[in-house]
């Protein structure tokens, strides 16, 4: 079995095979064949490109086979890579859910039902003409099959990609202070170590430098390849993506363009971002858990402070979001399909093993899609039934 795991996650400073998810499979199915590859934490899609896809070439047997765990975005990072083999005509399938049904797959190999069904073939015509969106550094080295043409972009949606260096970024940090922004006073994390004050007050003043991009380069919003910060400016970009969404921009992590443009149509729509989330758990045929470490605060009934899950500092978001009907929305990179799913927000969650804002969601009819066919990582998260909104405004010309 073939290990991935990014040095970002904690669980590098441990033996893999002595997780007691691998030893269940292990035990169910008697091993676990060498052409397994066990994507243990997110942030490995580089390092799978890496060794198993040099030379625009597959270097090991179709179809790939990605395991995935219910934790430390696992199962994002499994979608980002099969998307990706997706991309280049090559097989795979993700081996998501118990060790009992994974060491069934193993043992049994069967073809797993299509998601293709459940894309939409989209025109997308002008559907942002005019808009400008930002940037801020490159997209996130991990974002394998989430590439935009910005010819394409500014040809089919009408919209300008404005690239920003993250230098202007770092150059305007430490200049700001937000007398204008009203926020609750520190809480003691639930999970992580004590925030200290110097850490918000970076927050705040990572939000004020990208106000500053966006009145200078008149944006409707912008993305960030957030994780350079961890090291740049020992903080992350997660509180202020949280308040600029709030306030009527569009703001994604990690430098991901799809999503920032799934956003923008998303408050295009309905005048809400939505909350860009990578799927984390699946149970049955539409059991969802999706989670990342920012939300608009605008679509929380509360939220409270806590560190970044992966590094373990700076200002993250753990925001509660209203049980009810929810749209799951993703455009792909060329801008020709997407998948618009509606469900429901049963419940809030809080694990210490994933990302802070945690939802689950239930959409019968859901899983073959994200195991089989997913539009990358992450997916945007909208208030609300608006599929048939979403598919008219996609297909009108």
């Amino acid at each position: 079995m073939h290990i991935l795991a990014s040095n970002l996650h904690s669980e590098v400073a441990s033996e893999a095979m002595q997780e007691p998810f691998i030893k269940a499979i292990q035990s169910a199915a008697g091993s676990i064949p060498d052409d397994i590859i066990y994507v243990r934490t997110g942030g490995t899609e580089g390092l799978f490109k890496e060794q198993f896809f040099s030379g625009g070439r597959l270097s090991i047997p179709e179809p790939v086979r990605l395991l995935t765990s219910g934790k430390s975005n696992s199962l994002a990072a499994s979608m980002e890579i099969l998307s990706f083999l997706r991309q280049h005509g090559c097989k795979g399938e993700i081996l998501h859910g118990s060790p009992e049904y994974i060491a069934g797959r193993i043992l049994h190999p069967a073809e797993l039902p299509s998601g293709e069904n459940l894309l939409t073939e989209v025109s997308a015509g002008k559907i942002l003409a005019g808009e400008r969106l930002g940037v801020v550094g490159r997209p996130s080295d991990w974002l394998i099959s989430s590439d935009v043409d910005s010819a394409r972009a500014l040809e089919v949606l009408g919209l300008s990609l404005v690239d920003i260096p993250m230098k202007e970024l770092l150059s305007g940090f430490g200049k700001h202070s937000h007398p204008e922004v009203t926020l609750p006073p520190l809480n003691e994390p639930r999970y992580g170590k004590s925030i200290p004050s110097e850490d918000l007050s970076d927050a705040l003043d990572l939000y004020g430098a990208l106000r500053d991009i966006i009145s200078k380069e008149k944006l409707g919003g912008l993305t960030i390849r957030c994780f350079d910060l961890l090291t740049a400016v020992h903080n992350t970009g997660c509180m202020a993506l949280a308040l600029l969404n709030s306030e009527g921009f569009t703001a994604t992590c990690e430098g991901d363009v799809p999503a920032m443009i799934s956003m923008a149509i998303a408050r295009k729509l309905t005048g809400c971002p939505g909350f860009q989330a990578n799927l984390s758990q699946i149970s049955g045929d539409g059991d969802l858990l999706f989670a990342h470490c920012t939300v608009p605060l605008s679509m929380t009934r509360s939220w409270v402070y806590d560190t970044h899950f992966e590094s373990g500092f700076g200002v993250a978001v753990h925001g509660e979001i209203p049980e009810g009907p929810v749209t799951i929305f993703k455009l792909s990179p060329d801008f020709r399909r997407a998948f618009i799913f509606e469900g429901e927000i049963c419940a809030n969650d809080y694990q210490n093993n994933l990302c802070r804002t945690q939802v689950h969601i239930t959409a019968p009819g859901a899983a073959p899609y994200f195991l089989s066919s997913p539009i990358g990582n992450h997916h945007v998260i909208i208030p609300g039934h608006v599929a048939g909104c979403l598919r008219a405004l996609l297909n009108a010309d």
